[in-house]
């Protein structure tokens, strides 16, 4: 099948977050197993100045009744895969690609409204006719509505597939804000009180819906779980799918890891204490080998659980205990952590920034990984843990409901789970993982080698994609 991924961000290129992981691992698959695949992104100004890429076609020029869009084509090729860019300066060549340090580009639904139509007229200019058009999350989400209005025919045997990575972010922009879709002819009917989701226009639109989980899935057709887009996913019901991400192995495997002191593997794990050592030195801890430590690595927001973590720090510090959190984020959540590590330096470690490096050592030097997340599409943090023998504490939400089972499992169990979204659950399920920690060695251990068996590859994600593309078509 000929497949166009319409994409904001693809890692080694562009990266802000788990959306670019995507971008690389799944192309790079379906590639591998024979698709014929053409990567569609906007030219960043960071890309300018890395790639400074040749134009391959004359300069486009894209028409609405109150504007006219000039653009270039660039291209490269990148792992074998042409990777075509819409170069617009006044668009593209900012410090951010969706923000400056301060806040979001107030013109974001201008630039990525243009870009989705920028996409359907690169591939008229580079006469490619595609089978499908994967377009990912709100930025290339008016794609599909405005090849379903296409009047050109050139798209008549294109199928698109939306792919929802947060529901969270939907795009929600003045109809005023958006010269480029202001006065298409079919528009008003996606309006709502003056505004356009473009989220929802690219599920009423699409062939084909999927997020990036099974249990995610589930979680879109409930109003908590989709952030108010349920009605309309519940429409889709029948076109919706949950396909889990896929984990990158090369980047996040203990055994080959640059990052680490030393390297170990699910053979001989005793390097790991090394790494824990080196983690409890580069976070201003005690050395302890025997002392559970539990990490996490995120995003200092909401979403990731603060709100049940910080109602519980004085309790969990009671017990013998170490913990490290690295993230930046939410400035209060900043400084409630700061503080907390003030008052208890021997405990409690908070590193306010992100280095791949110290990533990379809390995955492999902690004992227990901590992801209370209130939501949380897929997660790739969990999977990592698993695969550096790092026991998961996750909330049962989204894809860490997907990838963790439950210790009460004895077979299968491969981290500690909570449901309920309060601090009181989640103070209990690490007292749980605590007890295991202590008393429940042999089997702690055979946890831990369950998990760095465990593998959620790319390929099993790219095969159900491969159905899902052929069940489109067809």
């Amino acid at each position: 099948m000929n497949i166009v991924f319409a994409i904001s961000e693809v890692e080694e290129l562009v990266k802000t977050g788990g959306l670019a992981d995507v971008g690389k691992a799944l192309p790079l698959a379906l590639d591998s197993m024979g698709e014929s695949i053409t990567i569609v992104m906007p030219y960043y100004q960071v890309l300018a100045e890395q790639l400074n890429l040749p134009t391959v076609t004359e300069q486009q020029t894209l028409f609405t009744e109150s504007q006219v869009y000039h653009f270039d084509i660039r291209y490269m090729q990148w792992h074998g895969i042409p990777v075509y860019f819409v170069d617009a300066p006044d668009f593209f060549m900012r410090e951010g690609l969706y923000a400056n340090a301060f806040e979001a580009y107030e013109d974001n639904g201008e630039r990525f409204s243009f870009f989705s139509g920028a996409v359907l007229q690169t591939l008229k200019a580079i006469d490619k006719k595609p089978d499908i058009i994967h377009c990912h999350d709100w930025h290339t989400a008016m794609l599909p509505f405005l090849l379903t209005h296409d009047k050109s025919g050139y798209f008549d045997s294109t199928k698109t597939i939306f792919t929802i990575h947060n529901a969270a972010f939907q795009g929600v922009h003045k109809l005023e804000a958006i010269p480029f879709l202001r006065h298409h002819p079919n528009i008003l009917a996606q309006v709502h009180g003056g505004y356009i989701n473009m989220l929802q226009s690219g599920i009423e639109f699409a062939t084909k819906v999927t997020t990036v989980s099974p249990n995610y899935a589930g979680e879109l057709l409930t109003d908590l779980g989709s952030h108010g887009l349920h009605e309309r996913l519940v429409n889709r019901q029948a076109d919706l799918s949950g396909i889990l991400n896929g984990c990158d192995y090369t980047q996040w495997n203990p055994e080959t890891d640059t990052f680490l002191p030393e390297n170990y593997s699910a053979d001989n794990l005793h390097p790991k204490t090394t790494c824990k050592r080196v983690l409890q030195e580069k976070s201003g801890l005690p050395e302890n080998g025997n002392i559970p430590l539990i990490g996490m690595v995120c995003r200092l927001t909401e979403q990731k659980g603060f709100g049940y973590i910080l109602p519980i720090l004085d309790d969990l510090i009671k017990h013998n205990i170490q913990i490290v959190i690295v993230g930046t984020g939410d400035p209060k959540v900043c400084m409630d952590l700061g503080e907390f590590a003030q008052q208890h330096p021997n405990q409690f470690a908070f590193i306010n920034g992100f280095s791949s490096e110290h990533a990379h050592l809390v995955e492999a030097g902690a004992d227990f990984f901590l992801m209370p997340s209130q939501f949380e599409p897929c997660g790739l943090n969990q999977m990592y843990s698993l695969a550096y023998g790092t026991i998961p504490i996750v909330r049962s939400v989204g894809g860490l409901k997907d990838t963790v089972i439950d210790y009460s499992n004895d077979n299968d169990g491969t981290g500690f789970v909570f449901d309920e979204p309060t601090p009181h659950a989640l103070l209990s399920c690490i007292r749980r993982a605590l007890l295991a920690f202590y008393e429940d060695t042999g089997k702690f251990r055979t946890m831990q080698l369950r998990g760095m068996r465990t593998r959620f590859t790319w390929e099993a994600a790219a095969k159900s994609y491969q159905q899902l593309y052929l069940s489109a078509v067809n």
